[in-house]
């Protein structure tokens, strides 16, 4: 895999381009295939770093995992003999792991997860994981960097979450989706993936309610049957190529896409004057004659992604006027302030704060991707900027894009 991506900057993106499946959905849809009975596939899975990781983890795991020659996945575990816990080596390599815990307890009732990896964006604790599960009745311990749990009498529950957090939905979702009685959790995430995770469960014969909203009700059954899914599109990555069509003075048609996911991210482009329409193919979003301040503050969904917090920094940093942008999510979501200002930006930090002040242009640099979403704001960054930009440790950016290459070149950048 290359580890450095060329770009020359001052060219509009144009054209169209198609959006890949959703990565965040299709990890978890991986982790939860082995609580079903059978051969499980998974369409729209996209080919990126991350969910290569998660075909290595479930091999390793004594599932049979492969992509399939029509671009799908299959995933089908044993019968019995399947390994309880995750490789230690691969689970460093992805957050998404943890995500075998409420999977393997649904599955066959214990779990060795060792605690994730992923980017380092912030801290991202397991408390509220290990107290959802406590109280679907499995037994906790925590030790040298791994969670041990044992169902032990498993039961429905009520579980109020402190905070909205997506991964320990779905893990209480996959652990409740078998465990007997009625589970309900409360505050609840609300993410597109979420949806997309019940919806999987529920065509394999789960009973999960609510999915959505912040409350979440699940009937647990005794067995889950294997079938095929196809996976909703990346809002991420649908986002990405709009503000690219907003930052470069383009024009372009985003296909695969489901619109009501990118309402926030839609709202903000507008504010910075870019011009965009919804049609029957997509999502049309063409540049404005200038680029205008706007304020964002990251919220649990369906707030502001904080996803797309780097890629509109990108964005704002060439803007008309100061922008200040507020993250509440995760903390060291500022780590490419300083890659920006290299390329000419004008940001300063005020602890979560960061405050833009908006320049001409930015100029070509040598500059280093510090995690995934850092990593495509600078090649936004770079689209726009004069000369010829040198992104190191680009590897972040392949982990969650598909074919960001392919996909930017046919639109008309210089990118290798």
């Amino acid at each position: 895999m290359q580890d450095t991506l060329v770009i020359e900057g001052g060219l509009p993106l144009r054209g169209r381009v198609r959006i890949s499946g959703a990565k965040n959905a299709g990890l978890v849809l991986m982790a939860a295939s082995i609580m079903a009975d059978g051969e499980t596939i998974l369409d729209n899975v996209p080919r990126i770093c991350d969910t290569e990781v998660m075909v290595d983890i479930l091999n390793e795991m004594g599932a049979s995992a492969h992509w399939r020659e029509d671009g799908s996945l299959s995933i089908h575990p044993p019968q019995d003999g399947m390994k309880h816990w995750t490789p230690l080596e691969l689970s460093k390599k992805l957050r998404a792991s943890n995500l075998f815990l409420g999977a393997l307890l649904g599955r066959q009732g214990q779990a060795v997860v060792s605690l994730p990896g992923g980017c380092d964006i912030g801290s991202r604790p397991m408390d509220l994981h290990v107290k959802g599960v406590r109280a679907l009745g499995a037994e906790i311990e925590i030790d040298n960097g791994c969670i041990h749990a044992q169902a032990v009498e498993t039961h429905g529950a009520r579980i109020y979450l402190d905070f909205p957090s997506v991964g320990a939905t779905e893990n209480l979702i996959m652990m409740a989706a078998k465990t007997p009685g009625l589970s309900i959790i409360e505050n609840a995430a609300k993410e597109p993936e979420i949806v997309d995770l019940a919806n999987f469960l529920n065509s394999m014969g789960a009973k999960v309610r609510g999915a959505g909203t912040d409350v979440v009700k699940i009937e647990g059954v005794s067995r889950l049957k294997a079938g095929r899914y196809s996976i909703i599109p990346d809002r991420i990555e649908a986002g990405t190529y709009m503000i690219g069509a907003a930052i470069s003075g383009g024009e372009v048609l985003v296909e695969n896409v489901i619109p009501t996911h990118l309402h926030p991210i839609i709202a903000k482009l507008q504010e910075t004057g870019a011009l965009v329409e919804e049609t029957d193919q997509g999502i049309l979003v063409k540049a404005g004659r200038t680029v205008l301040h706007a304020d964002i503050k990251t919220l649990p969904y369906p707030g502001f992604p904080t996803d797309m917090q780097s890629p509109m920094l990108a964005l704002l940093s060439i803007a008309q006027g100061t922008s200040v942008i507020v993250e509440n999510v995760f903390e060291n979501r500022f780590q490419m302030v300083e890659e920006l200002n290299r390329m000419g930006a004008r940001i300063r930090l005020e602890g979560q704060t960061a405050i833009v002040e908006g320049v001409p242009a930015l100029y070509g640099a040598t500059v280093r991707a510090t995690d995934l979403r850092a990593g495509a704001a600078l090649v936004l960054a770079a689209l726009a900027a004069r000369g010829e930009t040198v992104i190191e440790n680009a590897i972040h950016i392949f982990r969650g894009y598909e074919d960001i290459i392919g996909k930017l070149t046919g639109l008309g950048a210089r990118i290798k």
